[in-house]
C-alpha cells in the first residue's frame, strides 16, 4: 500500500535532520569551564595589593581623577593605559577589578591560543577528535600553567596579557584564510590588530616575521600572493620601531645605556637564562619574582658557552628534522623568534623575568603537541587531564604567594638572599602592613647587602619612628638628607620632631624644606599641624590654605582646614 505524500515528506524530513551534523556544544562548555577554573585558580591573587611597578602606573597618581583621558593615553602604550583608565573609572584604585580584568584578558588569550593550535595541528596533518582534544589542551595549559602567574597576577604585566591577545588574534585570522591570497579586509583586520598589539607592548613587532615564517614554512602563499598585507605590516612596523628606537637610545632600564650591561654581556647571559625558562615550562618549581642572575661578561662566564651551544644544536635539529617533526620544529623556530626581543642583544636591567615567556609560550606547547598527537585519542585525553590538573594546583599555590606583598617578597628574598631589592621590598611591605619592628630589621639587612641609598634611609627612618625609636629614626633621616637635598626628607624630620613636641626643631626643619622646594605642599600641612597643636589656629589656617593653593586636591590639607575652621 502506498504511503500518503504528507507522511512520505515527514519521513524524508526526519531522515534529513538525522543526517545533519550536530552543533558542537563541547567547545562552549570547555570555554565556560576554563573561565570558572581560572577564576578559582587565581582567586587568592585577585585581592592582592599593587606591587612594584604597579605603584607608578597612572591610576596611582593622586591627581588621576582630574586627568583627562588624553593625559592617560599620550605615550608609547596608549591602549594599555586606556585599559587602566577604564578600570579607574569603574573602580578607582581598588586592586580587585584590575586583577579580574587581567584574568579575563588571559582567558581570552587562551582561546586565541587554542584556535591557533587547532589550525597548526591541521596543517601538520592532525585532524578529527585528536586535533580537537589537543587544541583544547593547548589552550588549557596556556591558561593554567604556573609560569603565567607573574603575567596575570601582576597588574603592570597587563602589557603582556593584552598585547599577546591582540597578537595571537591577528595570527589566527592569518592562519584561517580560505585561499592563499588574502582579501583586503582580512589583511586590514590583521594590520589593525598588529597596531593594537604594538601600542600595548613593543615586543609584538615580531608578528610580521612570524607571519612570513608561517607563510613559507606551511606553504600558505608567500609575499607574492600577500604583498598588500606585508606592505601594510611593514609601514605599521616601521612606525612602531621608530618609536621604540627613541626609547632605546635614552632609557636607563632598557636599551643601550643600562648600567653594567652591554649587548654582548646581555646576550651571553641570555644564553643561560633561556634554558631556565625552558626548565620552568617543563618543571615549574622555584619561581621567583626577582631572581638573582649573575651576568656573563664573556662566553666562558658561568657556562654561557654551553647554553649557546645547546641553543644552536636545538635550532639545527629543528631544521634537520622539520619534515619528520613539523610541529615541533615550527615550535622551536617561533619560540626563538618571539623570545628574541627580550632575550637577545638589547639589554634590560632585569636580565630574567618569568613574564617574558608569555609570548613565546606557544612555541614550547607545539613541541609537546608534536609528541602527544602521535598517541591514541583516549591516551591524549588522560594525559592532557593530568597535565592540566597538576598545573591548576601549582598555579593556585603560586597565586597564593601573589596574594600578599609580604609573602611575595619574603619568597623572593629567600630565593635571592644576596640581592638587595627583594629584601628592601620585604621591609617596605612590612612597613605598609604596620609591622614596623620587622620592617626596621629588614631595612637593616638590606643596608648590609648594598650601600644604603636615599630611599632606603628614608623608609628605614620612618619605620624606626613607627617602631618607637624616634631618635634612631632621626639619624637615618639626617643621613638621607646628606645624600639628597630634598624637601620631602626635611618635612619628615620636622614631622618626627613634632610628634615629640620638639616644636623649635620641627619648625626649623620645615623652614629648610620650604627653602629647598617652596612648592612642596606637605611642608605647609605639617607646619599647620604644629601651629594647630600649639593653639595658633589662625596661622594653621594660613598654612593649610597655602598647601591647597599649590594642590587643591590635597585631601589631608582640606580635611585639616575643615577641622580647624570648626
Amino acid at each position: 500500500m502506498k504511503k500518503p505524500k504528507r507522511k512520505q515528506h515527514a519521513e524524508k524530513t526526519a531522515a534529513a535532520e538525522t543526517l545533519k551534523p550536530k552543533r558542537a556544544w563541547w567547545p562552549w562548555a570547555a570555554a565556560l569551564a576554563g573561565l570558572f577554573v581560572v577564576l578559582e585558580v587565581y582567586g587568592p591573587a585577585l585581592s592582592g595589593a599593587f606591587v612594584l611597578d604597579d605603584r607608578y602606573l597612572p591610576f596611582m597618581d593622586p591627581n588621576a581623577a582630574q586627568t583627562a583621558l588624553r593625559g592617560w593615553i599620550t605615550g608609547l602604550r596608549p591602549l594599555l593605559y586606556f585599559s587602566y583608565w577604564l578600570n579607574f573609572q569603574s573602580s578607582g584604585v581598588e586592586p580587585y577589578a584590575y586583577h579580574v580584568t587581567n584574568v579575563f584578558l588571559h582567558f581570552l588569550g587562551s582561546l586565541a591560543i587554542a584556535l591557533v593550535a587547532a589550525r597548526l595541528l591541521e596543517l601538520s596533518g592532525t585532524t578529527g577528535r585528536v586535533r580537537a582534544v589537543l587544541s583544547t589542551i593547548a589552550g588549557a595549559v596556556f591558561l593554567l600553567h604556573p609560569l603565567q602567574t607573574e603575567s596575570v597576577a601582576y597588574v603592570a604585566s597587563r602589557s603582556e596579557v593584552l598585547s599577546v591577545l591582540f597578537f595571537f588574534s591577528a595570527f589566527a585570522i592569518f592562519l584561517y584564510r580560505r585561499t592563499e591570497s588574502m582579501t583586503f579586509l582580512r589583511s586590514l583586520a590583521i594590520v589593525v590588530l598588529f597596531a593594537a598589539a604594538i601600542s600595548t607592548k613593543e615586543h609584538t613587532l615580531t608578528l610580521a616575521a612570524l607571519l612570513l615564517l608561517s607563510d613559507y614554512y606551511w606553504r600558505l602563499g608567500g609575499i607574492r600572493r600577500n604583498g598588500v598585507l606585508y606592505g601594510m605590516l611593514t609601514v605599521a612596523g616601521a612606525l612602531g620601531a621608530f618609536a621604540v628606537w627613541g626609547v632605546l637610545k635614552s632609557a636607563t632600564t632598557v636599551g643601550f645605556h643600562v648600567p653594567g650591561l652591554t649587548p654582548t654581556s646581555y646576550f651571553f647571559t641570555q644564553c643561560r637564562v633561556i634554558w631556565t625558562y625552558v626548565r620552568f615550562f617543563f618543571l615549574p618549581f622555584g619561581q621567583n619574582v626577582d631572581p638573582d642572575v649573575a651576568v656573563s661578561r664573556g662566553l666562558l662566564d658561568h657556562g654561557a658557552i654551553f647554553g649557546l651551544a645547546a641553543l644552536i644544536a636545538l635550532i639545527a635539529a629543528a631544521w634537520i628534522y622539520r619534515k619528520r617533526w613539523p610541529l615541533a620544529a615550527f615550535g622551536v623556530f617561533i619560540f626563538v623568534l618571539l623570545l628574541a626581543p627580550t632575550s637577545s642583544f638589547i639589554p634590560i636591567s632585569d636580565v630574567a623575568a618569568e613574564r617574558r615567556l608569555y609570548l613565546p609560550f606557544l612555541g614550547l606547547e607545539l613541541v609537546c603537541l608534536e609528541f602527544l598527537r602521535r598517541l591514541k585519542a583516549s591516551r591524549v585525553v588522560w594525559a592532557g587531564a593530568a597535565i592540566v590538573a597538576v598545573c591548576s594546583v601549582l598555579t593556585y599555590q603560586r597565586s597564593a604567594v601573589w596574594a600578599s606583598p609580604v609573602a611575595l617578597w619574603q619568597d623572593a628574598a629567600i630565593k635571592s638572599p644576596r640581592k638587595w631589592r627583594p629584601r628592601f621590598q620585604v621591609a617596605y611591605a612590612f612597613s605598609e602592613a604596620g609591622r614596623c619592628p620587622e620592617a626596621a630589621e629588614n631595612f637593616e639587612v638590606a643596608s648590609q647587602l648594598a650601600p644604603p641609598g636615599f630611599d632606603l634611609l628614608l623608609d628605614w627612618g620612618l619605620a624606626l619612628d613607627c617602631a618607637g625609636k624616634w631618635q634612631d629614626a632621626l639619624v637615618k633621616l639626617q643621613q638621607a638628607s646628606m645624600l639628597e637635598r630634598s624637601a620631602h626628607v626635611q618635612s619628615q624630620i620636622g614631622m618626627v620632631y613634632a610628634k615629640h613636641s620638639k616644636w623649635q626643631e620641627a619648625l626649623a626643619a620645615l623652614d629648610q624644606a620650604e627653602t629647598i622646594d617652596p612648592r612642596f605642599e606637605m611642608t605647609y600641612v605639617y607646619r599647620g599641624k604644629i601651629f594647630q597643636a600649639t593653639g595658633n589656629n589662625a596661622a594653621a589656617v594660613g598654612q593649610y590654605r597655602r598647601a591647597l593653593a599649590l594642590n587643591p586636591y590635597n585631601s589631608v590639607a582640606r580635611e585639616a582646614l575643615a577641622g580647624v575652621s570648626q
